[in-house]
């Protein structure tokens, strides 16, 4: 699944496009995503985009009658392209700008979303969620305090988004390398100094792959439709068995809650 580096590398891929421009026209070809396409979403229609932003997974269009929701889910996409491109099997909605260009939303597996939403903040879906991990909100002041008393392991009390947005499993699983962290350890047996650790590599880990341009994942590309760069560098995520980059001990898999976690038992406790 996209991640947060992945959605932020979309969101700067189309915003130059975008603000400032009218939408022009609103082209919904298959409504069945995750959730159906609203009809609202004609709302969109000759409004100008005032931003192109960004909360945990969600890309948010701007528009002054509200804003358009967007997550890409597993396997979407959204493309920069000409009026005369063809539609490809999966494309399920088109915003032609004022400028020309059409921005495409690409989803082959339908677990994304587009929808409508007047104030965006207190969108059910948006108004819950954990601070952003590269803001000064989210330090280990806070991570410590919240973290106090849960048994939940400290890998799934990052990957909650009611924690913090965006630390997904790849990341979650480097992060708590760098940190030198077992990622089944409770969350609230993680010491205040091992959190201004982690703290501090959840923000590096993420900066370095939205400035590499995200993950090489199977079904995630960019706005120009070309991977991201950053998996070469992963240092246990999808490594399972091979030597660790530090000690040379094979890593261990296991599973959490469905997903896949690896770590080295030397060099994380």
């Amino acid at each position: 699944m996209p991640e947060l580096p992945e959605v932020e590398t979309t969101r700067r891929g189309i915003q130059p496009y975008m603000e400032e421009q009218l939408i022009a026209s609103v082209a919904v070809r298959n409504p069945h995503l995750r959730w159906p396409v609203p009809s609202q979403i004609v709302n969109l229609r000759d409004q100008q985009v005032l931003q192109v932003l960004r909360r945990g997974k969600y890309i948010i269009v701007e528009v002054p009658a509200g804003a358009l929701l967007l997550h890409l889910g597993m396997s979407g996409s959204l493309r920069v392209i000409t009026t005369e491109t063809p539609y490809l099997k999966h494309d399920h909605v088109d915003l032609l700008l004022s400028s020309g260009v059409r921005i495409r939303f690409n989803d082959p597996r339908r677990f994304g979303c587009c929808l409508w939403a007047d104030d965006w903040r207190q969108h059910a879906l948006i108004a819950s969620l954990g601070p952003e991990p590269l803001t000064e909100e989210f330090d280990a002041a806070y991570l410590y305090a919240k973290s106090r008393g849960r048994s939940t392991s400290i890998k799934q009390f990052i990957m909650d988004a009611k924690t913090v947005v965006g630390v997904g499993n790849i990341y979650a699983n480097e992060a708590l390398f760098m940190a030198g962290i077992d990622p089944r350890r409770a969350a609230g047996k993680v010491s205040k100094a091992r959190y201004i650790e982690l703290v501090a590599y959840i923000k590096q880990v993420l900066a370095a792959a939205i400035e590499q341009g995200g993950t090489t994942l199977r079904d995630f590309v960019n706005t120009e439709g070309k991977p991201g760069y950053f998996k070469q560098q992963l240092y246990v995520y999808g490594r399972a068995g091979e030597p660790c980059k530090q000690c040379g001990t094979a890593l261990k898999e296991v599973r959490q809650q469905q997903r896949s976690t690896v770590f080295c038992r030397v060099c994380q406790r």
